[in-house]
């Protein structure tokens, strides 16, 4: 694999590895520095403008074409909406869009469940979703009789934690809207979960959460990156939240983010961490319904982790801080478990050497096994979730909601 610099514009800060699944490392000085494997990814380059330091894996440096084309349809897309030829709404109903730039999971839902705590007490909120992966289509209320197929996993994790929200899925989310407000006028807010994207509707207030670990300043455009959009659009956002941080991080690092971010005046930038509870049983009505993390280290208890969702990896971070007895299988997001998915998972539960185990999932997956018939009753007693919750750093939690609370007080009024 030959390299090729740019006269003047590539760092000498650069190093390469041809072998294996090694990685080259790149370092740009300048908005419009390339670096070209073939004239094809040097033009490349040069349309993605550029200015990263991103890992050039083989499979990823051969799809940079194909960002190129994805770069040209989201931006002309995006150029529609500006101009006003595809059209925008905005609503007297105060809208806050909670949404990332990047595939995979920056922690939408603990976000959305962290805001709705804040406003619930004082304001009737609704949750607007478009309902992922669900079997029915259109405008649907989620009930007591709903479950993941009928509204989606995460909708339904929102309106088993909140009984007073009106949790709603509609994959036109102008027509969701419209219908909360005719069949519920005393709504005084609506987050739009997942939104960021959908251009249709104008939010009051938009959220835009990014990784700590995939920061999107450096990521790159699908399919040879993460991003669903030029990361230039984060223009868009009111507040910016790096989420998933380590809950030590110290104010230099934040400052050193922040200066990368490159925040317009208007935009607020916060960094959340994760806080865990007492893992708690998927069934109820067993002996031990809620177990502590601690119990887990002092009784020596191994734990197979089931997840189906997009990023475990912290998940089972934290579970290793508490034993090495870990076993793990990942299934894909939102995953339906199928009965070979059971099996798979009984067969990995019996291997495990002691009866002094556990089966560890996420909250999220925990509303699709929970409706699983494939579970036997002798497995229903060993599985337990890991329920997590958001934790806004550097003491900029009041700061956080005061803004959210300020938006939705001026504008209710306007209802």
């Amino acid at each position: 694999m030959e390299f090729l610099k740019a006269d003047g514009l590539l760092s000498k800060e650069y190093s390469a590895a041809i072998h294996g699944e090694a990685a080259v490392m790149i370092r740009f000085r300048k908005l419009h520095s390339v670096c070209i494997i073939n004239r094809n990814l040097y033009l490349c380059s040069l349309l993605l403008n550029t200015k990263l330091e991103m890992e050039f894996k083989p499979l990823r440096t051969i799809l940079l074409p194909f960002s190129a084309i994805y770069y040209l349809i989201t931006e002309l897309r995006n150029f529609l909406f500006d101009k006003g030829i595809l059209h925008s709404k905005g609503f007297k109903v105060p809208v806050i869009s909670i949404g990332n730039l990047a595939v995979g999971g920056t922690g939408k839902t603990p976000h959305t469940e962290f805001i709705l705590s804040a406003l619930n007490y004082k304001y009737k909120c609704a949750v607007l979703s478009r309902g992922y992966k669900r079997k029915t289509s259109g405008y649907v209320e989620a009930d007591q009789n709903s479950d993941f197929r009928i509204i989606g996993d995460e909708p339904l994790q929102i309106f088993r934690k909140f009984e007073n929200v009106l949790v709603a899925v509609d994959e036109k989310r102008i027509n969701g809207i419209e219908n909360i407000n005719r069949l519920h006028p005393e709504i005084q807010t609506i987050i739009l979960d997942d939104a960021f994207q959908h251009r249709y509707v104008i939010p009051g207030l938009s959220i835009l959460l990014t990784c700590y670990d995939r920061i999107f300043t450096k990521d790159y455009l699908l399919p040879a990156g993460n991003l669903r959009e030029s990361r230039k659009n984060f223009k868009r956002v009111d507040i910016l939240i790096v989420t998933k941080c380590p809950l030590s991080l110290g104010i230099a690092e934040m400052n050193q983010i922040a200066s990368d971010l490159k925040l317009l005046n208007h935009q607020q930038l916060f960094f959340s961490g994760f806080e865990y509870d007492d893992i708690q049983a998927v069934f109820k009505n067993f002996k031990n319904e809620r177990i502590s993390l601690n119990d887990i280290k002092q009784n020596k208890i191994s734990v197979l982790i089931i997840t189906g969702i997009a990023s475990p990896d912290e998940m089972i971070n934290k579970i290793n801080e508490f034993t090495d007895k870990i076993e793990s299988i990942h299934f894909r997001d939102h995953k339906d478990f199928s009965k070979n998915d059971i099996d798979k998972i009984i067969q990995k539960f019996n291997a495990i050497g002691t009866e002094n185990k556990i089966l560890l999932t996420t909250e999220k997956d925990t509303m699709r096994l929970r409706e699983n018939k494939f579970i036997p009753e002798n497995l229903k007693s060993k599985m337990y979730y890991l329920p997590v919750k958001v934790k806004i750093l550097n003491n900029k939690h009041d700061n956080l909601i005061q803004t959210i609370t300020d938006y939705v007080g001026k504008n209710t009024g306007n209802c």
